[in-house]
């Protein structure tokens, strides 16, 4: 239970990093096919589906995919780093 309620927190400051970057006008968004094709919404709607799917792997009872969560939001965390402090 406790390594659920972990993944849904990593999965809010992973919103709270995709949203910061998306609204921080970097130039490199504009390069992104993703983004540019889908739109921003749309990106926000796969991190969901990303954490969805940690979620129920969490839930059906492998703590494991908690840690794999762990690491891609550290992963984030720095990318996030990287483009808001215009360092990319």
């Amino acid at each position: 239970m406790a390594a659920l309620l972990f993944t849904f927190l990593f999965g809010v400051a992973n919103f709270a990093l995709h949203k910061a970057v998306l609204e921080s006008g970097h130039p490199l968004l504009a390069r992104m096919p993703f983004v540019t094709m889908i739109g921003p919404r749309a990106s926000l709607a796969a991190e969901f589906l990303v954490l969805l799917g940690a979620m129920l792997l969490v839930g059906s009872g492998n703590p494991a995919w908690a840690w794999a969560y762990l690491g891609y939001t550290m992963f984030n965390a720095v990318a996030a780093w990287l483009i808001l402090t215009r360092r990319v």
